[in-house]
């Protein structure tokens, strides 16, 4: 087998590992939820214990921890839209099931291809507006407004899938030049700073069983975006972006373990929409945005 086939596939190793770990993060979010602890408060301990759990990576690999960050304006940006991507998907699976909250969550390459072209200055096509057009046909069937099963919280995702694609966006916007562990760090320091402002007036003290499913869930969440991040090492976003969707299969299953749930058939109809548009969205835009560098290319002269 060719080196380069071994790296990629070890990037996709990667990724499915990582996705194998994201939704315990919710899993254990939803527990604490249960346990009576605000929807801020969980935020809040997601991110503390995020960063509690990157500081042995931090002086493993020796990063310098107090520096100024590249375009802290932006940092600060995409810490916000990441902070209030969870909170809103927190708020989201307090009162509904998780693949469902986390199906609407799914529309973020949508967004991303829409105001891509206004932000990044990327192409937007008849193909790409079509698909996207598609994918809101499927947030429109999960969300069944015309039905007595609609719960108007489960819109707390839709928001938090906007918010996440501005994170997305911001990220390709920025050209990291710090290390990732030390990029993370500084998104869950953002993250604590603006939900200590809030938290406040709804702080219960946690007990010990509390203290050790908020560590668990900040671990989950520490390892499965340092993953991410080494999967990108490996292989490129047009390789690994199908594997994103791998997340909803082990949601499925730990709520189904845990909280004795499963989807119905109209949601994994609308999950079924999502995915094939945001991935056909995907592929086209980097298909467009890959024509584009070439035609530019064609237009350097030798030397």
């Amino acid at each position: 087998m060719k080196i380069t086939n071994i790296k990629i596939l070890k990037g996709i190793g990667l990724m499915l590992l990582a996705m194998t770990i994201v939704p315990f993060l919710d899993i254990f979010a939803k527990l604490l939820s249960q346990e009576g602890y605000h929807v801020t408060q969980v935020t809040w301990t997601r991110f503390f214990f995020h960063a509690v759990w990157l500081l042995p990576m931090i002086m493993w690999q020796k990063v310098r921890l107090f520096s100024i960050p590249e375009k802290p304006g932006l940092q600060f940006l995409r810490g916000l839209m990441l902070t209030l991507a969870t909170l809103f998907f927190f708020a989201a699976i307090v009162t509904n099931d998780i693949p469902e909250a986390l199906t609407l969550l799914f529309i973020s390459p949508l967004v991303v291809a829409v105001l891509s072209p206004f932000i990044l200055g990327e192409r937007f096509d008849i193909f790409i507006g079509a698909g996207v057009l598609i994918g809101f046909i499927g947030v429109i069937v999960v969300l069944q407004p015309d039905s007595e099963q609609f719960d108007p919280t489960l819109l707390f995702a839709l928001v938090a899938g906007v918010c996440y694609a501005l994170y997305i966006i911001i990220t390709k916007k920025l050209s990291f030049r710090a290390p990732p562990v030390l990029t993370l760090f500084y998104s869950a320091v953002v993250g604590i700073v603006i939900m200590t402002l809030i938290v406040v007036p709804y702080w219960t003290t946690p007990d010990l069983k509390g203290v050790l499913m908020g560590a668990a869930m900040g671990f989950f969440a520490a390892a499965s975006h340092f993953m991410i991040i080494k999967a990108f090492e490996f292989a490129s976003a047009s390789e690994l972006s199908p594997f994103n969707y791998f997340e909803i299969v082990v949601a499925i299953i730990l709520s189904y373990l845990v909280f004795g749930v499963l989807p119905n058939v109209q949601a994994i109809l609308g999950l079924i929409i999502i995915i094939l548009s945001g991935l056909y969205v995907s592929w086209r835009a980097m298909k467009n945005n890959q024509d584009q560098e070439n035609k530019q290319d064609a237009l350097i002269e030798p030397l």
